[in-house]
């Protein structure tokens, strides 16, 4: 292993303001502060890291956005050349059978789930665009470095973050291309690493900012991105769905997001609290594109990118407190995410647009390393805390009462919220996600058909359309706390479910020879997805940040 003892002292740089992640929270915070920096006479410095080799890299989300956030952000974003030009023309909603659907009537949806008015776009090319915004206001960005250490002071404030240590091999000891990590210290951080960020944990944990929280709720969203035959592409057609192929036990749904340029978005979410250790999302997802409704989409088409990420699920209940000693949560590290619109993004933004008045707020008074108390009640009070107390009660409504009650009665209450009340008041969610599991003796095995090779496939040529990499020679992130353990668990009794809810093929158990059962841990296969650190029954696999560059590359994503 490594000797810390010896290892050279880390080079450190010094800004006003460090934000963690450059997807639309940490980008549109970055770009806020400067504004402000412009409107108020202030010289604020901003670095923004990203993991990703670029910006946009690591970002995968359906998407539709409400512009409301780019609307407050960048007024005049729509006399511009951008990413965000498809709106959406229109918006159905099916219900799935096994070999049929029902298209449900507009008129039934809650006004809060109509599309009109949003547009269909990639994430990541939003993200790409927002960050050249940042760049000419001043902002510095740094990809490809990841942020691994939060770094305190004396007196326990969070002052800074640092990189992780570059050309370290597989057995611990320093290449001859080691590279110290770099400390970026800053009078504010702010964490905006998306869904179950590494940083967010440590720091959610230190400072107990869940405590009388409802736990984190999650699911894992898995998406393909196809070129369609031009007589079946609807630029702007918004398609949901619910049902077929899951059971009425398991939550989940599905999007068609049609796109510029013969470009259809296709994805799929399982939500994680599902019970059956048999089920796999990928394969689930895959025959799901077999249904008369859906396939007709993608026949003569080609698939033309993969990947895979879960989303914050908990809402309102789950929002931990949101401010530190030394700065804040934003986007989806504060769990942000409108679960039945399947939308965060404008939340996000949002977020990153409070935090940056309130940061700037507090660096014309001369404070540095505080609390910023105000934070957490203005967001509540803000159109994003208005967006998720309104559907509050969905998520648990659905896993309390499963597939038809669940929505029946999700429905009902975002109708009543519409005129300020809630027949339920606020229901928890109880148990966290890897909790949800059952013994697979319990269960019954789920027997998914091959891949066809033309509208389903198998994991490893769907990773291979992720672009992601990462140096062979690094020590593995995902780190099994107690490898006994999930022999006696993980295998023994829940019959190996990461193999199954891993989108990417990471984890294997190797049954034959004369050391079986063996867990083997594909860490090059991973999309950063972060199923594993949040459904392993145990928890007994924690996440971390690889070398900063590696993971997905994501194109037009």
């Amino acid at each position: 292993m490594t000797d810390t003892e010896d290892l050279p002292e880390r080079d450190s740089m010094e800004f006003d303001v460090v934000i963690v992640g450059a997807g639309p929270a940490g980008l549109s915070a970055a770009i806020r502060l400067k504004q402000l920096a412009a409107e108020t006479g202030q010289d604020i410095s901003v670095v923004v890291l990203e993991k990703g080799s670029e910006v946009g890299a690591h970002i995968l989300s359906g998407a539709v956005i409400d512009p409301i956030g780019l609307d407050r952000l960048l007024p005049g974003w729509r006399q511009e050349e951008s990413p965000v030009k498809t709106p959406v023309t229109a918006d159905h909603f099916l219900f799935l059978g096994h070999s049929g659907a029902i298209r449900l009537p507009n008129l039934l949806m809650p006004p809060l789930m109509n599309n009109h008015g949003n547009f269909v776009v990639s994430l990541g090319n939003v993200c790409r665009w927002l960050a050249r915004k940042a760049e000419e206001l001043g902002v510095e960005i740094y990809p490809g470095f990841a942020a691994a250490e939060v770094l305190y002071d004396d007196a326990g404030r969070v002052i800074g973050v640092a990189t992780g240590d570059m050309g370290v091999a597989r057995d611990g000891h320093r290449k001859d291309s080691f590279m110290r990590g770099m400390a970026l210290l800053g009078k504010y951080v702010l964490i905006a690493e998306g869904a179950r960020g590494s940083l967010a944990k440590m720091l959610i944990r230190r400072f107990e900012l869940d405590k009388g929280r409802e736990p984190p709720k999650f699911g894992i969203g898995i998406k393909e991105l196809w070129e369609v035959r031009p007589e079946k592409h609807r630029p702007g057609f918004v398609q949901h769905s619910f049902g077929w192929p899951l059971d009425a036990r398991t939550g989940g749904g599905s999007f068609l997001y049609h796109l510029e340029d013969n470009q259809v978005a296709v994805g799929f979410v399982v939500h994680l609290n599902y019970e059956n250790p048999w089920l796999s999302p990928f394969e689930e997802f895959q025959r799901f594109k077999h249904h008369p409704a859906i396939r007709e989409t993608f026949e003569g088409g080609k698939r033309l990118a993969y990947g895979s990420r879960a989303i914050t699920e908990g809402g309102w209940q789950s929002i931990p407190e949101l401010a530190f000693p030394g700065g804040l949560l934003i986007g989806c590290s504060a769990g942000l995410v409108n679960v039945p619109r399947i939308k965060g993004s404008h939340n996000a933004m949002l977020s990153g647009i409070l935090a940056a008045e309130h940061v700037c707020r507090a660096l014309s008074e001369g404070r540095a390393h505080d609390r910023l108390e105000g934070y957490e009640p203005a967001l509540k009070a803000s159109e994003i805390g208005r967006d998720l107390h309104k559907v509050r009660n969905v998520k648990p409504l659905w896993s309390k009462f499963g597939l038809y009650g669940g929505i029946a009665l999700g429905g009902l209450d975002m109708w009543t919220n519409t005129l300020g009340f809630s027949l339920f008041g606020t229901l928890p969610h109880g148990k966290p996600d890897h909790a949800a599991l059952k013994p697979a003796s319990q269960c019954r095995p789920i027997d998914y058909p091959k891949p066809d090779g033309v509208l389903s496939f198998d994991r490893l040529s769907s990773v291979f359309l992720s672009n992601t990499n990462h140096e062979e020679d690094q020590p593995v992130h995902l780190k099994v706390l107690d490898m006994e353990l999930q022999k006696r668990s993980e295998h023994d009794i829940f019959a190996g479910p990461s193999g199954r809810y891993c989108p990417a093929g990471v984890y294997e158990w190797i049954e034959d020879g004369p050391d079986a059962p063996r867990y083997q841990i594909n860490a090059q296969n991973c999309v950063h997805c972060k199923t594993c650190d949040i459904k392993d029954p145990n928890q007994n696999i924690n996440w971390t940040v690889p070398e900063g560059g590696g993971g997905p590359n994501y194109p037009n994503m």
